[in-house]
């Protein structure tokens, strides 16, 4: 591989704000697998975030990029699952697996898309320096002809239709939406773009806590919701807490400490067959590999207000925000009832 932007690339990055900026060149916020494609001919990188490559595990991408992509270049985007009308991050994660003959049959079965936002390079020319409004129009004439999956992100200058996108994408599962100078150049790494996400609040069962990797105080607390059948559900965690906070809170949470397992709502989590068919808060994936997931079993009697901002499944998608304790709620009420639910939106009709 010969390309004028080599791999790997650190994608440039977003910070979140709480409103839409004006003046600004507008698109969704895909929720899926960050990745730059790099093309040289019937060589294909599909390089992530971190650096690493993506490549082995998504071969019908790979396919895609040789049959429609220009023959080289260097491509910004987003590898997603979608179907139903929207998109699917935790098919995403099973795609991250050892075994080749697994990928294959997930790629047949689910087979990803990728959407395209930026362009770094075409042919012989880096366009990195470029400002966006430049990029944006050589990645829409380069990506004139493509076919699904490999699909063009839409795109607008116009702050109303930012507005209603960000309204109505995240009936398809999206994040939100993301506001980018069109006078910037691409800049690696950096958090040089904005990004606007919907935040809501949720009051859920707290049922135990992860100590902190550093030692004995609180790393993260485990929320549960009870769903129709009274039972109480893994949903999420929340985590960011000065170390101090870690500190008082293993003190403020000792008298709801159990010694064991027996009568608590997740007794299971130890059982590997139950890991094995739900997401309890003890359960290992390829995502954690040997880290440890141990436990402080609480009893399930204090309620605590978290901000999140959406659901994936019946899981919070990303680490809530700590808001306040709740002593006026009973745990009893904490229930998937309360969860505001997005007006469908059919992810068709965007990716049209």
């Amino acid at each position: 591989m010969d390309l004028p932007v080599m791999p790997p690339v650190a994608p440039m990055l977003a910070k979140s704000v709480a409103e839409i900026p004006p003046g600004m060149q507008y698109e969704a916020k895909w929720d899926g697998f960050r990745a730059i494609v790099f093309r040289d001919g019937d060589e294909v990188e599909l390089g992530s975030r971190t650096g690493k490559t993506l490549t082995r595990y998504f071969p019908e991408l790979v396919e895609a990029v040789k049959a429609v992509l220009p023959p080289r270049c260097v491509v910004d985007g987003e590898i997603v699952i979608a179907h139903d009308g929207r998109l699917h991050f935790e098919e995403l994660l099973e795609r991250i697996h050892p075994a080749a003959s697994r990928v294959r049959t997930l790629a047949e079965r689910t087979p990803a898309s990728f959407v395209a936002f930026d362009l770094l390079a075409l042919d012989d020319a880096p366009l990195a320096e470029q400002p966006l409004a430049d990029r944006r129009e050589a990645l829409a004439a380069a990506f004139a002809g493509v076919a699904p999956p490999i699909h063009l992100a839409p795109a607008t200058t116009d702050l109303d239709t930012a507005r209603t996108w960000f309204a109505q994408y995240e009936g398809a599962g999206l994040d939100g939406v993301v506001a980018k100078p069109l006078d910037q150049p691409y800049r690696p790494g950096e958090r040089s773009m904005f990004k606007v996400k919907h935040v809501r609040t949720a009051d859920c069962v707290l049922a135990g806590y992860r100590e902190h990797k550093s030692g004995p105080v609180v790393g993260s607390l485990l929320l549960g919701l009870y769903d129709e059948g009274g039972q109480l559900q893994h949903v999420g965690v929340s985590a960011s807490f000065p170390m101090a906070r870690r500190r008082e809170l293993v003190e403020e949470l000792a008298p709801l400490r159990l010694d064991d397992l027996g009568g608590h709502p997740w007794a299971a989590w130890a059982d590997e067959e139950a890991q094995a068919s739900s997401r309890l808060p003890g359960a290992v994936s390829r995502w954690t590999g040997k880290k440890d997931l141990s436990w402080v079993p609480l009893r399930p009697e204090r309620v605590v207000e978290v901000g999140y901002d959406h659901m994936e499944g019946t899981r919070f998608r990303h680490t809530t925000q700590f808001k306040r304790w709740r002593p006026d709620r009973e745990p009893g009420s904490c229930t998937y009832v309360q969860l505001e639910e997005p007006v469908s939106y059919d992810l068709g009709e965007l990716l049209r």
